[in-house]
């Protein structure tokens, strides 16, 4: 059975930073790509970031470029996401998910991805 748990969340100030990690179990997921994804309150799902199966090609959505960083530790499993400069429109309900697709470069699209965890909750206070 496949799972994905995320962990890190938590309330932070503006201009903070908090690490969200996400593990897999289940399955090797080191030849596919990683993402996290965000969604606030009355709003829908939205893209942050993306890693290639290999860690070497990321993406991120133009709202959190420069700030956060994605990366992966294919040896345990994880991807990570350093969140810098914390604003309150970061506040959101944070997933990771995996791609469908093998050896991938990763995507901002919500339908690429087939296995998702259950989420943690970012709260900036301004």
């Amino acid at each position: 059975q496949v799972q994905l748990v995320e962990s890190g969340g938590g309330l932070v100030q503006a201009g903070g930073s908090l690490r969200l990690s996400c593990a897999a179990s289940g399955r090797t997921f080191s030849s596919y790509a990683m993402g996290w994804f965000r969604q606030a309150p009355g709003k829908e799902r939205e893209f942050v970031a993306t890693i290639s199966w290999g860690g070497g090609t990321t993406y991120y959505a133009d709202s959190v470029k420069g700030r956060f960083t994605i990366s992966r530790d294919n040896a345990k499993n994880t991807v990570y996401l350093q969140m810098n400069s914390l604003k309150a429109e970061d506040t959101a309900v944070y997933y990771c998910a995996v791609d469908t697709l093998k050896l991938g470069s990763g995507s901002g699209r919500s339908s690429d991805y087939e296995y998702w965890g259950q989420g943690t909750q970012v709260t900036v206070s301004s």
